[in-house]
């Protein structure tokens, strides 16, 4: 197995979601690796954890990568969110992303799931992606 290729995956996906013009157009630069402390924006997107699994064979090493998207929100209902967590799934699905090292095999959507969070109007959608990577 090799986790080498789990920050050139992340970088790529990161670039993917700022560089993609209809989630910019909803939440601006408002795209994390690490939310900031103090206040946050009403509308962003986080990176979130991942599970790596060896997928290694007799052709190289490989690992499946299973990611976590987050939106927040602080709008009421899930409208704005949904909206904003389909422009992210629109952006990584099946999408050509270039690694730094290793390359990707395939990127597909898993599940996605909707909650209120506290007692407040905050919003958020876990939107989980698995990527298989081959370590070159």
């Amino acid at each position: 197995m090799s986790y080498g290729v789990s920050a050139a995956l992340q970088g790529a996906v990161y670039q993917t979601l700022v560089a993609d013009v209809d989630l910019a157009a909803l939440v601006g630069t408002d795209i994390y690796d690490a939310v900031p402390s103090g206040s946050v924006p009403a509308l962003y997107v986080a990176l979130g954890p991942e599970i790596v699994k060896d997928r290694s064979d007799k052709t190289g090493t490989g690992a499946m990568h299973q990611f976590t998207v987050s939106v927040v929100t602080e709008a009421a209902g899930f409208a704005t969110a949904k909206t904003a967590a389909g422009a992210v799934s629109d952006a990584l699905v099946d999408a050509d992303l270039t690694l730094d090292r290793g390359h990707l095999v395939g990127l597909h959507f898993v599940r996605a799931k909707a909650m209120r969070v506290g007692t407040a109007d905050e919003r958020r959608i876990d939107l989980t992606f698995r990527a298989l990577v081959q370590d070159d």
